[in-house]
């Protein structure tokens, strides 16, 4: 059975399942938020654009609103790589429907290799990003007779609409407060006993050369709430009571 457990536990980590699991009404709180965020969207986009064109770019909204209300404090999800990941791979979706060459299957890897590398010289990646400009390319007729307002409206409003009721809807709970900078303001401030600095928390992200969905301050608060969890743990183990 040790084995079977010690598999399954492998697996498990190389398919990155997620073991934290967060309470009822984290979850709760989610699934309201997305409804309120996407019911908004969904219908400022089918009085632009009509059906079936606005169900097309509500799939890319869509998709923000799981980052944004599942998980409020991730690095993709914060404020300039929504807004940013999506105006910017607007841009590139649109120019490439208008301009790139070759056939559909070429213009496709194309919209969606070059919203990436836009994203990246911003540095506002941001998944559905990539279906935006994408949607600019195969949205048909509807969305390409749009040109370059696309970018304005209906994306650039609706992005923006999202982003608002992220902030209001997130803000009575304090502990998910959007952006993450607003939460981490009303975060206790302590000091680290390991003399551990922001700047260090930036040189080992660079070390790593990999982009991390956590915002600095989360690794702040990430790392403190573990150091103390470490000190007490070890205070019970040596037999001291708890307060």
């Amino acid at each position: 059975m040790a084995r079977v457990a010690a598999l399954l536990d492998n697996i498990l980590h190389w398919l990155g399942f997620d073991r934290y699991t967060v309470s009822h009404t984290e979850k709760i709180i989610a699934t309201a938020g997305a409804f309120v965020g996407i019911f908004i969207t969904a219908w400022i986009s089918l009085h632009i654009v009509g059906i079936p064109a606005a169900f097309m770019i509500v799939g890319s909204v869509g998709a923000s609103a799981v980052l944004l209300f599942a998980v409020p404090h991730g690095q993709l999800s914060q404020p300039w790589g929504v807004l940013g990941g999506h105006i910017i791979s607007a841009l590139v979706g649109v120019s490439c429907a208008k301009y790139a060459p070759g056939g559909p299957i070429l213009v496709i890897a194309l919209t969606v290799s070059l919203a990436i590398g836009a994203m990246h010289a911003a540095h506002c990646i941001h998944p559905p990003g990539g279906a935006t400009a994408l949607i600019a390319v195969m949205g048909g007729s509807d969305i390409q007779a749009l040109g370059y307002g696309y970018v304005i409206m209906p994306i650039g409003l609706n992005i923006l609409l999202l982003l608002a009721i992220a902030v209001a809807f997130n803000y009575p709970f304090a502990w998910r407060r959007y952006p993450a900078a607003l939460h981490a303001r009303h975060v206790p401030r302590q000091d680290d006993p390991t003399g551990v600095q922001p700047e260090d928390i930036e040189h080992a992200l660079q070390t790593l050369d990999t982009p991390i969905d956590v915002p600095d301050d989360e690794l702040r608060l990430i790392y403190k709430l573990a150091e103390q969890h470490a000190v007490k743990r070890r205070l019970k183990n040596q037999g001291y009571p708890q307060g």
